[in-house]
């Protein structure tokens, strides 16, 4: 057994003890959901929806390929969240809702509820297989294991302690994900500067290949050369695209508002000041993470420029994708102690996969038991009814993640399908805006208005996944096309189905 996967096996096997022992908080529904939290433990919970796989793994393919402008990632949800607490924490927080949906019901009405428990529900599905397929890749490109496989004993796992302690478990594990990834990531950024022999060789170790020969010669011509001005490119924030950047940023501003993993602790705060606070602290934990493994990335991508050929475990040469794993292989030429690094670096990966995972299919469960079981088909359900359905639910959760993740592994980027259930969810807190600060919006136009975005945000990724570009223009993102809709249709659709027409019939 190598040292990697036996610190990778201690790692889960303590996580599974603290979730395993969190149980005996979780004998209640309302235990169970999240109660009276305090400012640590809503910071660990939450930071859990913004620094998952694809903060790590994610974001490194992403520095592989265009360098630091990958970290965009993360400052976007930092950005987002910062937005969360200084605008709408403490109103979330005084309606005494453990939804999102509960509080869209507040403005709208029941209807609105439902329809945006369903689809808020497919969107932590989709970030949730997301991080499946991260923790699929880990055990394949690194330690050679079967892909569905490990995404199978990863599913097991995280649904056991989920299922034991509920929020208590997730708040618990959570801090010691929330230390376990940055001592890792910066760990490893240590030793990956130290393998390559200083910052100025990870500098000049950054590849030309994405150069056209055109710019090239315009280099040349410059009286530069081609390596530094690649080396400097990895280091613009904006490599990646405008579009790009401006998409998660909105993304993340608007989605931050309507994420129900993220925004489930906050609502579970023991009071509206510990809400306020945590989420302005939970902005500064999450923002710059992503320089850090976008780095990482760049280093990797440095290695293989500079003649350090990475391979993963199955011989591939390294891409994007692999980048981070197949780093971490090659992170010291000691075997011994690239080993022990090497695993502290996995065990951060999958502190951050487990972070994610588990407080999405809480969530997802959450919002059915909530908003659909107990407030639509059974409002007299007991407390312990209404907790086992939590607990089945969340299973449930965690099993669609599982088989989703294994027949959508090869379908494009990671970031890119979690950033079109953001554009959703972001779009359907346009609507809640307008529910919060327009008299004219009607209940029916809002539901209206919700699947409409829904099907266009799907829509355009499936567009972009088929054809290669985006109906319109390829600037023009799901995330554009799904905000505009959303306000448009909840304009058009009150006044089509106006509110004082709602009030007459109700």
């Amino acid at each position: 057994m190598s040292i990697q996967l036996l610190i990778i096996l201690i790692y889960i096997a303590i996580t599974v003890i603290i979730g395993v022992y969190s149980m005996k908080k979780a004998d209640s529904s309302d235990s169970f959901h999240g109660a009276a939290m305090g400012l640590f433990a809503i910071v660990a919970a939450s930071t859990g929806e913004w620094l998952g796989g694809t903060a790590t793994t994610g974001v490194s393919e992403y520095g592989f390929d265009f360098g630091l402008s990958g970290a965009w990632y993360t400052i976007a949800n930092g950005i987002g969240v910062m937005f969360l607490a200084l605008l709408f924490a403490k109103l979330y927080r005084s309606l005494n809702s453990v939804t999102v949906p509960g509080i869209i019901e507040k403005f709208f009405g029941v209807k609105a509820r439902t329809v945006s428990s369903v689809l808020l529900t497919i969107v932590m599905l989709a970030v949730g297989l997301s991080q499946m397929i991260a923790a699929g890749k880990l055990g394949e490109s690194l330690l050679g294991f079967n892909f569905n496989a490990t995404c199978i004993v990863f599913a097991i796992v995280f649904i056991v302690y989920t299922l034991a302690g509920g929020m208590n478990a997730v708040a618990s594990t959570g801090k010691m994900h929330l230390f376990a990834m940055y001592f890792g990531v910066i760990i490893a950024i240590i030793f990956a500067v130290m393998k390559l022999g200083g910052f100025g060789n990870l500098v000049t170790g950054l590849d030309s290949a994405n150069i056209s020969a055109a710019t090239q010669e315009a280099i040349a011509a410059a009286g530069a050369t081609v390596s530094e001005a690649a080396s400097k490119d990895y280091f613009n924030m904006f490599k990646i695209g405008f579009p790009k950047v401006s998409s998660w940023v909105i993304a993340s501003l608007l989605g931050a508002c309507t994420a129900q993993a993220g925004i489930q602790p906050v609502l579970a705060a023991k009071d509206i000041k510990t809400a306020y606070k945590a989420c302005i602290i939970t902005a500064f934990v999450t923002a710059p993470f992503g320089i850090f493994t976008a780095l990482l990335g760049m280093s990797a991508k440095a290695m293989f420029n500079n003649g350090t050929l990475l391979y993963d475990k199955a011989g591939h040469l390294i891409n994007g994708k692999s980048a981070l794993p197949s780093l971490m292989m090659n992170i010291h030429d000691n075997p011994a102690v690239g080993g022990i690094v090497g695993g502290l670096v996995l065990a951060a990966i999958l502190a951050a996969i487990i972070s994610t995972v588990s407080p999405i299919i809480l969530s997802a469960g959450t919002m059915v038991t909530k908003d659909l079981y107990q407030r639509v088909i059974k409002p007299s359900a007991s407390d312990a009814e209404v907790l086992k359905m939590s607990r089945v639910t969340t299973a449930i959760s965690g099993v669609i993640c599982c088989i989703g993740a294994i027949a959508l592994v090869n379908l494009g980027k990671v970031l890119d399908v979690v950033y079109a259930a953001y554009s959703l969810r972001g779009a359907i807190f346009v609507v809640v805006m307008f529910g919060i600060y327009w008299k004219k919006a009607s209940e029916k136009g809002a539901c209206v208005s919700m699947i409409l975005t829904g099907i266009v945000a799907i829509g355009w990724v499936v567009i972009k996944m088929v054809s290669g570009s985006y109906p319109i223009a390829n600037w023009f993102t799901e995330t554009y096309a799904a905000v505009i809709v959303a306000a448009v249709a909840t304009i058009v659709f009150s006044f089509v189905f106006p509110k004082e027409k709602e009030l007459k019939t109700a």
